[in-house]
């Protein structure tokens, strides 16, 4: 926060200087906070995610497409059944209202 804001105060300084000055502030920031138990936790995690990332099967393009279609399609019919309900409801409390 008080790199930014330092940031702001500093708006004569040239811009490089302010975004450089920023960024170390901020390389600061999660040295200090890579020290702690929370922030050694969430590195860790980091480093998890990372390597289950690696572990993923991504499907073909071939799949991804056949699976798209499918959704699309579903999509539609689902749309499809809902209007009809909607107009069939519409239908039964106009017969009943008049």
């Amino acid at each position: 926060m008080a790199a930014i804001a330092l940031f702001y105060a500093f708006s004569e300084v040239s811009t490089l200087l302010r975004v450089l000055g920023l960024i170390a502030a901020v390389v600061v920031a999660v040295l200090i906070a890579s020290r702690t138990s929370a922030g050694a936790a969430a590195f860790s995690y980091i480093g998890d995610t990372q390597t289950e990332v690696r572990k993923v099967v991504w499907p073909t393009r071939q799949e991804t497409i056949q699976t798209t279609m499918v959704v699309i399609l579903m999509v539609i019919v689902v749309a499809i059944m809902l209007w009809a309900f909607d107009s069939l409801l519409g239908w039964a409390v106009r017969t009943l209202t008049f």
